[in-house]
This record gives C-alpha cells, sequence and structure tokens, in this order.
C-alpha cells in the first residue's frame, strides 16, 4: 500500500511553502510574538485567499471541497513556518465541530466565512490545570445565558465566536458563543508561545446558541482525534526545519578548524533528530490515511501520531540548540521560536500523558474485541 501524497498534492505543498516562506517570514513571527497584535492579519487574508483555510469544508458551505489530506499537507507546512495565524483553532476544532454537530444554518452561517477568513473561532474547554473530563466542567448554560471561566483558550483574545463546552440540566453540551458581544470578558494571559495568543474568558450570562443535541463527549472525542492528526503534521513540520537548522549550521560552522558536523556527537545528535522524525512521519501518514478514510483506526492512529510527533518535535527543537551551542540560546538565532511552539503544541489538545493514556486504553480495546471475536 502507497502511503505517499499524489503529485497533486506534493504541488500544493510546494505551493503552500513558497508562499509561506515570503509571507511567514522570521521577520513576521518575531513581530508578532514580540507585540500585541494577536496574529499576522495579511498572512490569515492570504491563507484564505489560496483556499487553504476551507481546504477540509465541502464546497456547498464555501469551502474548496479538498480534503483531509490536502489539509494535512498545509498543516506540515504552516507547522515548518511556525505560522503566527489562528489557523488550528478555527480550522481544526471550531469549523470540525460545526461539520459534526451544527445544523444547517450554523453551517451555512459560519462555514463560508472561515473559509473566506473572514472570522476566527476556538474551542473553549479547559477551567483547570490538568486533563478536561466532563466531571471537572463548572460552566454553565441556564435560560439561553453562560456562565463560568475558561482558560487557557487558545486565541481566545482574537476569536469572534467560540465553540464552549458547558454543563446544563441535560449534561455536558455544546454552545455556540458570540465573544464580541454581551457578557464576554477577555484577558490575554502569558504562555511559553507569544506568537500564539491564549486568553482568559469569562463569561457573565452571554447569550448561547446550542450546537447540536446529541453525545458532546463523543462529538469532542471525534474532533479531538481529527485535529490530533493535523497538529501532528505541524510537529513534523517543526521537526524538520529544526533538523534542517542544525544540519545547515553544522555544516558551516568551523571549530578546530573543521566542520563541527564532522564531529561524531554532532553526528550522534543529528542521527538521533532525524530518526524521531522519520518515526513521527510514519506515524502521521497513518493518522492521515486513517482520517481521510474515515477508518475505524482513527482513534489508534490519531493517539500514535500524536505521542511519536510531540516527542520527536521536542526533541528536534531541543537539539537544534544544542548543535547551535551558546549561540543557540541567544535572542537573535531562531532556534527559540521552534523551541516555543514544540512546547505549546506538547500542551494542545492534551499533555502528551493524557495521549499515551489514550493510546494505551484504545490498544488494549483492541486487542480485547480480537480476543472476544
Amino acid at each position: 500500500m502507497n502511503f505517499d501524497f499524489s503529485d497533486e498534492q506534493k504541488q500544493l505543498r510546494d505551493s503552500a511553502r513558497r508562499f509561506l516562506e515570503k509571507q511567514s517570514s522570521v521577520a513576521v513571527v518575531r513581530r508578532v510574538l514580540e507585540g500585541d497584535e494577536g496574529y499576522d492579519r495579511e498572512l490569515w487574508q492570504g491563507l484564505a485567499e489560496m483556499g487553504f483555510t476551507g481546504a477540509a469544508i465541502p464546497e456547498e458551505f464555501g469551502g474548496a471541497g479538498l480534503g483531509y489530506l490536502e489539509l494535512c499537507v498545509i498543516a506540515e507546512e504552516l507547522g515548518r513556518a511556525v505560522a503566527p495565524v489562528p489557523f488550528s483553532s478555527t480550522v481544526y476544532l471550531a469549523a470540525e465541530f460545526l461539520l459534526a454537530a451544527g445544523n444547517d444554518a450554523q453551517k451555512k452561517n459560519y462555514l463560508p466565512k472561515i473559509a473566506a477568513g473572514e472570522v476566527i473561532g476556538t474551542f473553549a474547554y479547559a477551567e483547570t490545570a490538568g486533563e478536561v473530563t466532563a466531571e471537572r466542567i463548572k460552566a454553565t448554560v441556564s435560560g439561553g445565558k453562560l456562565s463560568g471561566t475558561k482558560i487557557p483558550v487558545a486565541d481566545g483574545s482574537i476569536a469572534d465566536f467560540a465553540v464552549v463546552a458547558a454543563q446544563s440540566g441535560s449534561g455536558l453540551g455544546l454552545y455556540l458563543v458570540d465573544l464580541t458581544g454581551p457578557g464576554v470578558t477577555r484577558t490575554v494571559v502569558d504562555t511559553i508561545d507569544p506568537s500564539r495568543k491564549h486568553a482568559r474568558i469569562v463569561f457573565d450570562g452571554a447569550p448561547v446558541e446550542q450546537l447540536g443535541s446529541g453525545d458532546a463527549e463523543a462529538v469532542i472525542a471525534a474532533v479531538y482525534d481529527r485535529a490530533a492528526v493535523l497538529t501532528a503534521f505541524e510537529q513534523v513540520g517543526g521537526s524538520d526545519r529544526a533538523l534542517e537548522m542544525a544540519r545547515d549550521y553544522a555544516l558551516e560552522r568551523i571549530a578546530f578548524g573543521r566542520q563541527i558536523g564532522s564531529f561524531q556527537a554532532i553526528k550522534h545528535i543529528l542521527a538521533d533528530m532525524y530518526v524521531s522524525a522519520t518515526l513521527a512521519r510514519s506515524n502521521c501518514y497513518w493518522g492521515a490515511y486513517a482520517l481521510s478514510t474515515g477508518s475505524a483506526e482513527l482513534p489508534e492512529a490519531a493517539a500514535s501520531c500524536r505521542v511519536s510527533a510531540t516527542k520527536a518535535f521536542q526533541h528536534c527543537s531541543t537539539n537544534n540548540i544544542q548543535v547551535h551551542g551558546g549561540m543557540g540560546f541567544t535572542w537573535q538565532f531562531d532556534c527559540h521560536l521552534y523551541y516555543k511552539r514544540s512546547n505549546l503544541l506538547a500542551l494542545n489538545l492534551g499533555s502528551l500523558s493524557v495521549w499515551e493514556n489514550r493510546l494505551i486504553a484504545r490498544m488494549r480495546a483492541r486487542n480485547s474485541a480480537r480476543d472476544a471475536a
């Protein structure tokens, strides 16, 4: 079975890379990281004009109708460029919740705007430190009004709307909230990667619209599995770029009259980085296959690629600094951009330990099913 991308998808990758190399330069990333604007608006609009924000949105809702494989290709390039845009919050989460649970009116209202880059969405889930469970959610909805606090919310300070998980008389539910409307107070919170802003959002009687009426926990799990694959591709893109940076520096840096890349210790570091990035890519290809085909293997594949890609990006970004030596720790070098993003993405959608536990549980469930058969 050939898991490689098609020629058309590789052309899409090359197009995305050229665009991002020009529009998401290091100067752009640093400006957003050091400033208060939240994201680069020109880059966001450019991604929409290229059709990237609507890649997996059906044409009937204003999207490009390409598919998840194409979105995986785009995600990898966004990770490679450490793009300072709310792409994951809007496209991997908000749009997917609408596709999974929204009615036709909600889809027609939001999805065309997402595809056109006119709105930014996010998912407000966590309220305290630690793994998020239904029992730990205290935000409530009563009489069509939402009250409670969510922290941290990715891109919460710049988003136009949010999908919020909250309790009601019938249990946990999902709700659409206009973040620009009444009853909403937002405060930016500090994170390790300021190029992707996070917020503390306080809801005090904010009007809501219910999103779906089924099992909210099942919908969240399904959307998180899809987002895990896409996030893993971002991590693989970042891993590859960190490896390239380390390799290039090792070939040009001279010490004791030799390229430092000729020293065995540096060779071992680069080799280990290559192995971890390649293993993560292999798992991500399995995840992309399961995602694009709607395979029953998706929960296991998503957890697998999420775990391996998280480890790979953290490993490669850390060792990129080590290869650069003392200069790698300075603000003038760009190594820290990838180190910061790797640590931020490691906590996105849940920590590494959360996904490791999910992988173990899903593998046990699969084996039990096989034994029972």
